[in-house]
């Protein structure tokens, strides 16, 4: 077990200033099981040298000492899976201790030697000074940020955002499957995140680029079609009666889901859309009903679309806050004389997509393409 997972265990709210470190805690603990370990080891002894008249009487010794020193040992290996997960509080491993100490006694009065093992409450016990335990705090304090510039240069997020992109994962895992898509829908859904996704002449294309509305890379008609009637795009009609096809809301946090989750994804069309009308089948409805019902995409369910958020970097913070900075520059009227504020420097800023907020979708289905 590391000092440096010792370190960073959060400690209870109130607690004590003289609780024990978690150091402390494992060591006592370790050292009680040894001595309740060597306590059963020496009955065991005695037994072996014994007569035949007190055999009996030293192999309940034994067996008492023996129960009594598993037991020490448990406790002490369950302050170092403690100790290992930072979720569990520093008292945890207190509690451990004194149970080890106390299993550690118990070994030693049943086996007969002198009981050292008591020795050791001392060091559960003892109060910490006010340097002592602001050290320790200073060192806690220490390794937490030293933890959280690690997650930050692993993932370029903070706390907030890997919670949120956690979140998003547990949610792909759960609704990607009931969505009843393939990777081709995936694909629709990309090339219309392009913005270079239209429909013209009852066909789908990507253009080549955007404003360019002729010619370019077929699209799944069929997908485009299914996708667009489930809500999960939306058309911009063009002056030449050509429309511009892009992502909702919703089909955007599917697209992010679904990237998240591509074992969710079924491998073919038959596939996902007998999973569809396994999920529709009814007995009391029709079969062209029920098979009507399976071509339909489902919508994502009303609680992803609730609690998806995208997860926002460090390099996208930070350019949101010089953009917020150079606005509030512009809205306070700019550079004034003698205030010796000069106006941040010009430069070309990517902007990092902007968060929305879901919006009622209304009905399942919405008009088609033609």
């Amino acid at each position: 077990m590391s000092e440096n997972a010792c370190a960073a265990r959060p400690q209870e709210p109130g607690a004590p200033s003289g609780a024990p470190s978690p150091q402390t805690c494992l060591q006592v603990a370790r050292q009680a099981a040894i001595l309740a370990v060597t306590a059963a080891d020496d009955a065991m002894t005695a037994v072996c040298h014994s007569r035949s008249g007190a055999a009996a009487r030293l192999e309940a010794v034994m067996q008492a000492a023996h129960q009594a020193a598993v037991e020490a040992e448990s406790w002490a290996d369950r302050a170092e899976e403690y100790a290992a997960d930072p979720a569990m509080p520093s008292s945890s491993l207190a509690y451990c201790a004194r149970e080890a100490v106390a299993h550690a006694v118990r070994a030693q009065s049943a086996a007969g030697v002198a009981e050292t093992a008591a020795d050791l409450r001392a060091e559960l016990e003892r109060k910490l000074t006010a340097a002592e335990y602001a050290e320790r705090e200073s060192a806690r304090r220490r390794e937490e940020a030293q933890q959280e510039a690690e997650e930050r240069t692993a993932t370029g997020m903070d706390r907030e955002n890997r919670d949120r992109a956690a979140l998003n994962r547990h949610l792909a895992e759960r609704h990607v499957a009931e969505l009843g898509w393939t990777a081709g829908h995936v694909r629709v859904l990309e090339a219309a995140e392009t913005g270079r996704l239209y429909w013209r002449g009852g066909r789908a294309r990507q253009a080549a680029r955007r404003g360019a509305w002729a010619g370019g890379r077929r699209v799944s008609r069929e997908r485009t079609q299914a996708l667009y009637a489930a809500r999960f795009l939306v058309a911009v009609r063009q002056d030449d009666d050509t429309r511009v096809l892009t992502p909702s809301p919703m089909g955007q946090a599917a697209l992010e889901l679904a990237r998240l989750h591509p074992a969710g994804l079924h491998a073919a069309d038959q596939a996902a859309y007998e999973a569809r009308f396994a999920k529709v089948r009814r007995h009391h409805k029709r079969r062209d009903d029920q098979k009507a019902a399976a071509r339909r995409l489902p919508p994502l369910e009303s609680s992803a679309r609730r609690l998806y958020q995208r997860p926002v970097t460090l390099a996208e913070q930070e350019v949101l806050a010089e953009r917020a900075a150079a606005d509030q520059w512009e809205d306070e009227g700019g550079h004034c004389p003698g205030a010796g504020t000069p106006r941040p420097a010009s430069r070309t800023i990517k902007s990092a997509p902007e968060s929305w907020s879901w919006a009622e979708i209304g009905p399942a289905v919405q008009p088609a393409l033609w």
